[in-house]
């Protein structure tokens, strides 16, 4: 036998081996079962902490709504009390200022006001008005301009005594992971195409005492 056909005999042995080899690697990994379960969770780890994470955050906004509701009808009743008035020759006396920090300070466990606060509204939006004793100007909905919310009517005006007052509270909670809870009210700054916080909501009207 010629040294080429010495060759080509070798080839054609060896060939069948390496398909042979390469057949059974391929068997060995699709049936090889070994870090499935860590691939699996490198999949699913990321939707399950958003849903995880956002029933947290939802849970943690619904208590911060309860704390805005609570602090509301705290100073609403320190309102028709008198213990808060507009009235100088009182001693309940406040301005819109302190009446700011105030509700700051009650609702500082859960939620921030920032350093000013209490004269420039950046997050708490407060009204305060008289009501005509008929309630006919009482607002039935949440102002809005465009997109956004309209503070400019927002005031401090709290009636004196046997007066009807309403106190409305507004404060914008910063969204993480509930990406749903921003579309609930569909109020949004102007030029930004998504809403990034969701607008918590708090009234009271009464009628003071005879104080």
């Amino acid at each position: 036998m010629s040294i080429d056909e010495k060759a080509s005999t070798s080839r054609a042995s060896s060939e069948p081996l390496v398909c042979r080899h390469s057949s059974g690697l391929f068997r060995r990994l699709i049936g090889d079962r070994k870090g499935a379960t860590a691939i699996e969770f490198a999949i699913l780890a990321l939707p399950f902490f958003i849903v995880v994470f956002a029933s947290i955050e939802t849970f943690v906004a619904f208590a911060g709504e309860q704390l805005l509701a609570n602090a509301t009808d705290t100073l609403a009743r320190k309102i028709r009390t008198g213990e808060i008035t507009v009235d100088a020759g009182k001693a309940g006396y406040t301005t819109e200022a302190q009446f700011r920090q105030a509700f700051c300070e009650e609702i500082a466990i859960m939620m921030t006001c920032s350093a000013t606060e209490a004269t420039q509204p950046s997050k708490l939006y407060l009204d305060v008005r008289k009501l005509p004793a008929d309630l006919s100007a009482f607002p039935k909905a949440v102002p809005r301009i465009g997109t956004d919310l309209d503070t400019s009517g927002f005031t401090f005006a709290p009636g004196g005594p046997n007066d009807y007052t309403m106190v409305r509270a507004y404060y914008r909670w910063t969204v993480i992971t509930d990406l749903v809870r921003p579309l609930v009210t569909k109020l949004r700054p102007a030029g930004d195409s998504m809403p990034r916080d969701y607008l918590m909501v708090s009234t009271a009207t009464f009628r003071n005492e005879n104080y």
